[in-house]
């Protein structure tokens, strides 16, 4: 019997008291997808705390009903609900949206945007949804207060926050279509989504798109937006490949290249700071990602970080952490804004996680990098046509969270003999020089592999204690390319199984990516395989380190349950009672760690995965704190599937 495919879803990812750090308003309710518009995944509340967190208890539990009938594959449930106005909001997968009352998980409306069904859609999941009052609106006027959500078919639909309905004012009756002039193509297989909720300026949204980008060269645009709150219409838009010799990128492209090369969207969450008018957008691989024969050069603004004046769409500053990418590493998290000490100064600081397991630090008014950032020289060698870049980003400090290789036959680990034997032959016959190593024909090993490192759970941050908490992924991929009058052959052989072919048309190389797995299905190199990591961002040192989840929903009965770490997908929050609240991992569980030393508190069993980032906030009325999850599931991670929304708070 092999384990479940803990990789599966590659196949188709001390406290220092510093007073004045903690600005208004946090903690005293979570208005925005990780817990405010700065992203900081933090609350002060305390009510639940190290001393009584054991005590924690289901308190309600609320099902969506969607189960993802009829859809072309399983849905993830990754929503981070908000809590705005008394109402707590979340969408599904298929981005069904519903309205709940925060004490009793009662349902009080829901909307269904009534997606195709039929289509196979490029990833089936939706974070959240944004909420946006308006100023200007009579305090009982119709959509004063909007919910916004965008959809797996590329609308992006405006909800009154009270009743549900569409704000009929907002584009075509309620929604607008953002699928036009992005070199979209009519199909039966959508691969420009919305997966990620919008973030939100004045009476500006900003928001980017989500793009299979793997198919070939000449894809969709992943241009980012900027939309009026009030009438949908498009305000600016602005793409991370230069297209036109006015801008200064354009230099540094190939023209021609530049002007077919699609992708580089922005798939994860915005972060924003509005006294400053900014947005932060976290930019992804031109396409395709594992080949760059046909897009020469650095490939600006494609890996980077960029700061885009809200009103206006004006790129104000960027840093691109990885050249010519190749591994598909990109920026896959919010951007977490914090007051950073550094140096005895208080600096108005970005956070970027990447899948690679840094955290880079830039002050976020200039995009100048905190922690020093070192061109470092990466292993060279790739296909012909390729053209690699020397050197990649590394920050000074904080270290990497997950290893970077290289992988030897020293390092093959198996849960029998036989297991690390057949990893040990495996390895020997693949390329691995590190970080970077470049695909490859006779395989490569990418560690880590593209769903990271830090994947879209991104980062929690204590503002008092300047902790930033992190969970990562720690297991190798392997990734061939396949000249192109070979790939019928090599797939119809079944030499790499059935799943894990891209075709990257335009190319002269297709792709098999898979995760490197023993006989048994584990990872073929010692564990943990997931980690939760707390790092002193003053410092830029790591305090402490701990395997994150079991195998006890991965193995049969037989196999011992081992808390090795095992791969997970989510993000943790902190509180100001001392704790980090998480689930993420492919175990099925909830958990609540110790800030201060990362020893687990308290954990309770979920009816499904909970892949997605808790919330908390405290209600008046009962006096009491609360924790929910969303508990769904993820298809590529083979966790329970589900719809559940649950919620905890003290007896």
């Amino acid at each position: 019997m092999r384990l479940r495919n803990i990789f599966g879803f590659i196949a188709a990812l001390p406290a220092l008291c510093l007073s004045g750090l903690v600005t208004a308003g946090e903690g005293e309710g979570w208005g925005h997808y990780g817990g405010s518009e700065r992203g900081l995944q933090y609350s002060a509340l305390s009510e639940i705390n190290k001393d009584n967190v054991k005590r924690l208890t289901e308190v309600w539990r609320y099902r969506t009903g969607e189960l993802g009938a009829g859809m072309s594959k399983p849905f993830a449930f990754e929503a981070n609900p908000i809590l705005v106005e008394g109402l707590l909001y979340l969408p599904t997968g298929s981005a069904i949206v519903m309205a709940l009352d925060p004490a009793t998980g009662a349902e009080i409306w829901r909307h269904d945007p009534k997606i195709d069904r039929s289509k196979h859609y490029a990833e089936i999941s939706n974070r959240g949804v944004t909420s946006w009052i308006d100023p200007e609106a009579a305090a009982d006027a119709p959509c004063r207060h909007r919910i916004f959500v965008g959809t797996l078919d590329a609308r992006l639909i405006a909800l009154d926050g009270a009743t549900g309905k569409p704000c009929v004012g907002f584009g075509e009756g309620g929604q607008i279509y953002l699928n036009k002039d992005v070199r979209t193509k009519q199909s039966n297989w959508v691969e420009y989504t919305i997966t990620s909720p919008p973030v939100v300026v004045g009476d500006v949204l900003v928001v980017g798109s989500a793009i299979g980008d793997n198919r070939g060269v000449e894809l969709e645009l992943g241009i980012v937006r900027g939309i009026n709150a009030r009438t949908g219409a498009e305000i600016w838009r602005w793409d991370p490949i230069p297209r036109t010799a006015d801008d200064p990128a354009f230099a540094t492209w190939v023209p021609g290249e530049a002007a077919r090369n699609g992708a580089a969207n922005a798939w994860p969450p915005f972060a924003a700071d509005s006294a400053l008018g900014l947005v932060y957008v976290p930019t992804g691989s031109a396409s395709p990602d594992f080949y760059g024969g046909e897009r020469a050069g650095d490939n600006l603004y494609a890996n980077s970080l960029v700061a885009l004046r809200a009103a206006t769409g004006e790129m104000v500053w960027y840093q691109q952490l990885v050249h010519h990418d190749v591994w598909d590493y990109d920026l896959p998290a919010q951007p977490t804004l914090v007051e950073l000490r550094h140096d005895g100064k208080i600096i108005p600081a970005v956070l970027q996680a990447t899948k690679m397991g840094l955290i880079f630090s830039f002050n976020r008014e200039t995009g100048e990098p905190i922690f020093a950032i070192e061109e470092r020289a990466v292993p060279q060698g790739g296909v012909d046509g390729e053209h690699l870049s020397k050197t990649q980003p590394f920050p000074v400090a904080p270290p990497p969270v997950v290893r970077h290789g290289p992988v030897t036959r020293d390092d093959a680990w198996g849960l029998l003999y036989f297991d690390t034997r057949a990893c040990r032959a495996r390895i020997e016959t693949m390329r691995s020089e590190g970080i970077y190593t470049p695909p490859s024909l006779e395989g490569s090993i990418n560690l880590p592999g593209f769903p990271g490192g830090i994947n879209w759970g991104g980062i929690a941050f204590d503002p008092a204690a300047q902790i930033a908490v992190v969970n990562a992924i720690d297991g190798p991929m392997e990734v061939t390319l396949i000249p192109r009058d070979e790939m019928r052959q090599v797939k119809d052989s079944g030499e790499f199984g059935a799943e894990g072919f891209s075709r990257q048309a335009g190319t002269p190389y297709g792709l098999h990516r898979a995760p490197l797995l023993s006989p048994l299905g584990m990872p073929c190199i010692e564990p943990p395989w997931g980690t939760l990591t707390a790092i002193d961002m003053e410092k830029g040192t790591i305090l402490w380190q701990v395997p994150l989840g079991t195998i006890e929903d991965l193995a049969p009965a037989i196999v011992p349950n081992f808390a090795y770490g095992v791969p997970n997908l989510g993000g943790p929050i902190i509180t100001g009672g001392g704790l980090i609240f998480i689930a993420a991992a492919a175990d099925d569980y909830i958990r609540a760690y110790d800030l201060e030393n990362g020893s687990e508190l308290w954990r309770a069993r979920l009816p499904a995965g909970g892949q997605a980032t808790p919330m908390t906030y405290y209600l008046e009325g009962t006096g009491r704190q609360y924790v929910v999850i969303a508990a769904g599931g993820h298809a590529g991670l083979n966790t329970t599937p589900g719809d559940y929304v649950i919620a905890y708070a003290l007896p």
